[in-house]
């Protein structure tokens, strides 16, 4: 027989959380300053997807990536001295190589980057910027988080070429709206 999940636990009420094993830390603990991020990077990729410009292709890529941070998340949730009853899903080589393929197929399309451009042109392309910019800030603070606690090297690689990936879906959503990319220092 299945229980409903409680959303509320009255655990945290004391400014502590649990880490996958059961460790209690404070709730700005590094890593779950780390993985807080990474949630909310998902969030705005949710928002990316759910866009009614949003192609099926692009839709089917974001569902996967959503998949992704959720792992990298568990995995920065994870006590790494903890034994733990449950295995945590991996990211795998592929997983990069699903973005670099991504970008590739994207680029194709384009002109080819020649300046600066400034974010913006359609509002589902300022939201790719968002991500790009809360990957990014995703990223420095795990390279932060790394120099204190074992994380996973696929995990921060992946997050490197998935704001190369926002940057890319950016300029093809601008082609894809006929919208116009406005260069950097040419106004």
């Amino acid at each position: 027989m299945s229980h409903e999940m409680k959303i509320y636990t009255r655990t945290g009420d004391q400014g502590q959380t649990s880490l996958i094993g059961g460790t209690r830390v404070p709730k700005y603990d590094d890593r779950i300053e780390a993985y807080g991020t990474i949630d909310e990077l998902n969030s705005f990729v949710g928002l990316l997807r759910d866009h009614e410009n949003c192609d099926a292709e692009s839709r089917k890529t974001l569902m996967i990536i959503q998949d992704k941070l959720f792992t990298i998340e568990s995995h920065l949730a994870t006590d790494s001295q903890a034994v733990i009853a449950k295995k945590i899903p991996e990211l795998f080589d592929h997983d990069i190589a699903l973005l670099e393929n991504e970008m590739d197929r994207m680029t194709a399309q384009l002109e080819p980057l020649m300046n600066f451009i400034l974010p913006g042109g359609h509002i589902l392309v300022s939201f790719c910027h968002i991500a790009r910019t809360v990957c990014r800030r995703t990223e420095r603070i795990c390279l932060k988080v790394s120099e204190k606690y074992p994380v996973n090297q696929l995990d921060l690689k992946y997050l490197n070429r998935l704001s190369d990936y926002f940057f890319t879906l950016s300029r093809y959503f601008n082609m894809k709206t006929g919208s116009i990319e406005t260069k950097w220092n040419e106004l």
